[in-house]
C-alpha cells in the first residue's frame, strides 16, 4: 500500500499487490434444489479485475439457476410429479499464458430436468497490456475474415473427427447437419507452444451444432497459418506466430 501511494505508481498497484499469491477459486453448492459449481485458476484469481468479473459471472449463473429451479420445483409440486435438482457446473482452466495474454477455456455442464443434460463451452482472453477482458475473435479484423481464413482446414478437420468416431459426414442437401458451420459461431480457444506467441487454436463445438446429441461435442484443432495471421488486427499481429 505504501509503494502504491508513491507518485507515479500505477493506479492498480495496490490491488495487484493484494491478490498476489491468491489461490484458485472453487465454489461448490449442492442442495435438494440445485447442484452448482464454478471454478477458475490461480492465474485468473491473481488479476483483480478478472477475478471480479468471474465472481460476478458466477453470481449471475447461480441466480439464474436458482430462479429456474424454483419455478420448476413449484410446477412439479403443483403437477404431482417428482422434481430433479437443476445443475450448473462451470470450470475455467488456463489454456496458456504469454507475456501479453492469459487465455482461459471453460467447459460447462447443465441440467434443467429434461431427458439429459447439456454441455457447453466458453472462452476469454485477458490482455495484460490493456488490462482488459476480451474474446479471441476480438483479436481479428472480423468474424467473416476469420471464417474465410480457416474454413478449409476447419471443415476438413470436422470430417476427420467424425470419421474417428466412426461417423460418416451427412452431406445430404436437406440435412440440418450437411453444412460446415462458421467457426466464428463456435467457441475459440487460443494457445501457445512456447509461452511467448499465440500459435495454437482449438475450436470447441457443442452437441447439436454439427450432429445429433448422441454424437457429443467436438474439439477441433486448427493450425495457426499465415493466412489466419493476416486477418489479425495490426495491434495484435506481433503476438501471433504462424506455423508456416
Amino acid at each position: 500500500m505504501a509503494a502504491a501511494s508513491v507518485t507515479g505508481a500505477p493506479p492498480q498497484g495496490a490491488a495487484d499487490e493484494a491478490v498476489k499469491g491468491a489461490p484458485a477459486s472453487n465454489v461448490a453448492e449442492k442442495t435438494d434444489l440445485i447442484d452448482f459449481g464454478y471454478a477458475y485458476p490461480r492465474e485468473a484469481a491473481q488479476i483483480p479485475e478478472l477475478a471480479k468479473a468471474l465472481d460476478g459471472d458466477r453470481s449471475v449463473k447461480r441466480q439464474a439457476l436458482v430462479a429456474a429451479a424454483e419455478r420448476d420445483r413449484a410446477a412439479a409440486e403443483k403437477g404431482g410429479f417428482p422434481y430433479r435438482a437443476h445443475s450448473h457446473r462451470q470450470i475455467w482452466q488456463r489454456v496458456t499464458s504469454t507475456p501479453r495474454f492469459l487465455s482461459l477455456s471453460a467447459e460447462i455442464e447443465t441440467y434443467a430436468g429434461g431427458a439429459h443434460g447439456m454441455q457447453g463451452f466458453d472462452t476469454l482472453i485477458w490482455d495484460r497490456n490493456r488490462r482488459k477482458q476480451m474474446k479471441p475473435l476480438d483479436l481479428f479484423q472480423s468474424g467473416e475474415a476469420f471464417d474465410a481464413a480457416i474454413r478449409e482446414p476447419f471443415c476438413a478437420a470436422i470430417k476427420r473427427a467424425k470419421a474417428a468416431k466412426g461417423i460418416v459426414a451427412d452431406e445430404a442437401p436437406d440435412s440440418v447437419f450437411a453444412k460446415c458451420p462458421p467457426a466464428s459461431a463456435q467457441t475459440v480457444w487460443l494457445g501457445s507452444s512456447d509461452g511467448r506467441y499465440l500459435d495454437r487454436m482449438t475450436i470447441a463445438i457443442a452437441p447439436y451444432e454439427i450432429g445429433p446429441y448422441a454424437e457429443g461435442s467436438y474439439k477441433i484443432n486448427v493450425p495457426v497459418t499465415g493466412a489466419l495471421v493476416k486477418v489479425v488486427k495490426e495491434e495484435f499481429a506481433r503476438d501471433f506466430l504462424p506455423v508456416n
